[in-house]
C-alpha cells in the first residue's frame, strides 16, 4: 500500500503513479473522517455534519479526480460543493471561510509542483491551512479502509463572489484613474484569465502571457521564481509597462517584475506591501512572517514600529498566528501573502491587486517604488537554490548537521547567531545570513542566502551546499 504523508502544505505526487484514483479515495475517506470528527466537536449532528467544499487546479485530469473526492465526502454525510471549473486555491479558502455551513475545503492542487504532479490541500472551516496536529490525525485514519459508497455533489460558482470581494479590498479608482499597464503571467495555472480580467475590469492595459489551457504548462515549472518567470520579464521589459505580476499553479503565490525587466522578487513584494498597508492605508497590527524571510522586512518592520513574528516554514505556522489575531499581514519567502481580514490564507490575486494599488497611490512603477524602499532601508540580494541529495546525504544532514554544526564564520562573515527551528540558520554580521533545510514538498535540501551583493549570496550558497553534501 502507498506510503501517503502530508508535507509543508498537502499530499502531492505524480499523477499515475502515486497520484491514483484508489490513493485519493484514501486520502479523501480520511480527511472526511477527521472533518467529521471536527463537526462533533462542534455539536453537529452526525447525519448533517456541514458542508464541505471541493476545488481544483488546472491539472490533467483535475476534474474528474476532483469529482471523485466530492463523492468520496459525500459518502460521509457531507453536502458538498464542487467547483464548476478550474478555481485557485484561494477562491477555495474564501469559499470555505464564507459559507456559515462549511466545516472545511479540499482543493486538488499540487501549488508549484511540476505538470506530471497533482495533490490534496485540506483547508479548515476559516479558509486556514490545515495544521500538522489535524492532518497527523488524516494520516492516522489512513490505516482504516475507505468507504465503498458514493454520494452525490453539488456543481457551483466559486468564482463570481470571490472575485468581487477581492475588487472591493482594493481603491479601484485609484487605480482607474493611474492607467497602468501591466503584463499578467499566470504560468498556465489557476489564476489565468482571473487576475487580468480584474484588472482590466479596473482600467488596467493588460497583456496575458502563458494563458493557454496547456495541462503540460507548455513544460514551466509554475513557480512564479527565476528561471520561470524570464517569459513574463522579457514580455514587459519588450513593451514598457509598469510591471508583470506572476502566479503559480493555484495562484496563492506572487512574484513579479518591474519596468526594466528585473526580478521583484517575494521578499521585497511583502516589504513593500507592509509599507503600503501603514502608511497609505493606514493599517496596523502584527507581521508574521517565515524564519526564510529577508532581513529587509525587518529593517521595515522597525522602521515603522510594528512587531514581527517570525515562524517555520509553511503558511500552516503563519495562519496558527493568524488564528491568534492582532494580524494585519503574513507571508512567507516563497511569495504566499494573506491578510486575515480577508482569509486567513494566501492570495497571489489579491496581492497583485494591492500592488497595482500601491502603484496608483503612490504614482511609481513597480522599479521606482523599490527603488524608493532602497532609499529608505537599504539594499539586500537573496537567492535559494534546491539540491538533489543521496539518502545517505539526507540521512546525515538531517541527523548531524541541523542538530550540532557549527561555525565561527562563514565566507569571511562573522556568525552572530543560529536558529535550528527549521533546518538550521546561520546569521551574519551585516544583517546577511545562510540557512539550509530539508524541502517540505520534493525531495530536496533547500539553502539560501542574503547578502549585500549577488556575488556574497552566490559564495554563501556555494558553502552552503558543500556542507549539505559532506564536501
Amino acid at each position: 500500500m502507498e506510503d501517503i504523508h502530508f508535507g509543508t502544505d498537502g499530499w502531492r505526487a505524480i499523477i499515475g503513479e502515486g497520484f491514483t484514483d484508489d490513493n485519493v479515495v484514501r486520502v479523501v475517506d480520511a480527511a472526511a473522517r477527521v472533518f467529521k470528527e471536527e463537526a462533533a466537536s462542534a455539536g453537529r449532528p452526525a447525519d448533517a455534519p456541514g458542508t464541505l467544499i471541493v476545488g481544483h487546479d488546472c491539472r490533467q485530469d483535475a476534474h474528474a479526480y476532483a469529482q471523485l473526492a466530492a463523492q468520496v465526502a459525500a459518502a460521509h454525510g457531507f453536502g458538498v460543493k464542487l467547483t464548476q471549473d478550474y478555481c485557485p486555491t484561494p477562491a477555495l479558502c474564501w469559499s470555505v471561510a464564507h459559507d456559515e455551513d462549511a466545516i472545511g475545503g479540499i482543493m486538488l492542487t499540487s501549488s508549484h509542483n511540476p505538470a506530471e504532479y497533482l495533490g490534496v490541500k485540506l483547508r479548515m472551516a476559516d479558509g486556514g491551512a490545515s495544521p500538522k496536529e489535524f492532518t497527523d490525525r488524516v494520516e492516522a485514519q489512513l490505516a482504516v479502509d475507505p468507504r465503498d459508497g458514493r454520494g452525490t455533489f453539488q456543481e457551483v460558482d466559486l468564482m463570481s463572489a470571490y472575485l468581487d470581494a477581492l475588487k472591493d479590498l482594493v481603491d479601484a479608482e485609484a487605480i482607474r484613474a493611474a492607467h497602468l499597464r501591466v503584463v499578467v503571467d499566470p504560468l498556465y495555472g489557476a489564476g489565468r484569465g482571473y487576475l487580468s480580467g480584474l484588472l482590466r475590469d479596473m482600467g488596467v492595459e493588460v497583456c496575458e502571457i502563458n494563458d493557454a489551457a496547456d495541462p503540460t504548462f507548455d513544460g514551466l515549472h509554475p513557480e512564479p521564481i527565476p528561471p520561470w518567470v524570464d517569459r513574463g520579464l522579457a514580455k514587459v521589459s519588450e513593451l514598457g509597462y509598469d510591471a508583470v505580476f506572476i502566479n503559480d499553479g493555484d495562484a496563492d503565490r506572487i512574484g513579479a517584475g518591474d519596468e526594466h525587466g528585473n526580478f521583484v522578487n517575494p521578499h521585497r513584494i511583502i516589504t513593500l506591501l507592509v509599507q503600503h498597508m501603514v502608511e497609505d492605508r493606514h493599517e496596523s497590527g502584527r507581521v508574521v512572517s517565515t524564519i526564510t524571510a529577508s532581513a529587509l522586512l525587518d529593517r521595515m518592520c522597525r522602521r515603522l514600529g510594528l512587531e514581527l513574528v517570525s515562524t517555520p516554514v509553511g503558511f500552516k505556522w503563519i495562519y496558527g498566528e493568524m488564528e491568534k489575531g492582532g494580524v494585519m499581514i503574513g507571508g512567507e519567502e516563497s511569495g504566499g501573502i494573506g491578510l486575515p481580514g480577508h482569509v486567513k490564507e494566501r492570495d497571489g490575486l489579491l496581492m497583485a491587486l494591492l500592488l497595482a494599488e500601491t502603484m496608483a497611490q503612490r504614482g511609481m512603477s513597480l522599479g521606482q517604488l523599490v527603488d524608493d524602499m532602497f532609499a529608505k532601508i537599504g539594499r539586500l540580494e537573496f537567492a535559494r537554490r534546491g539540491l538533489t541529495v543521496t539518502e545517505g546525504q539526507m540521512e546525515r544532514f538531517r541527523g548531524e548537521t541541523v542538530p550540532a554544526y557549527e561555525a565561527e564564520s562563514i565566507c569571511g562573515k562573522r556568525v552572530v547567531g543560529v536558529d535550528r527551528r527549521d533546518g538550521v540558520k546561520f546569521l551574519l554580521e551585516g544583517d546577511a545570513w545562510v540557512m539550509m533545510r530539508p524541502s517540505g514538498t520534493e525531495p530536496l535540501v533547500r539553502v539560501y542566502a542574503e547578502a549585500a551583493t549577488t556575488e556574497e549570496v552566490d559564495a554563501l550558497l556555494d558553502a552552503a551546499a558543500s556542507v549539505v553534501k559532506g564536501e
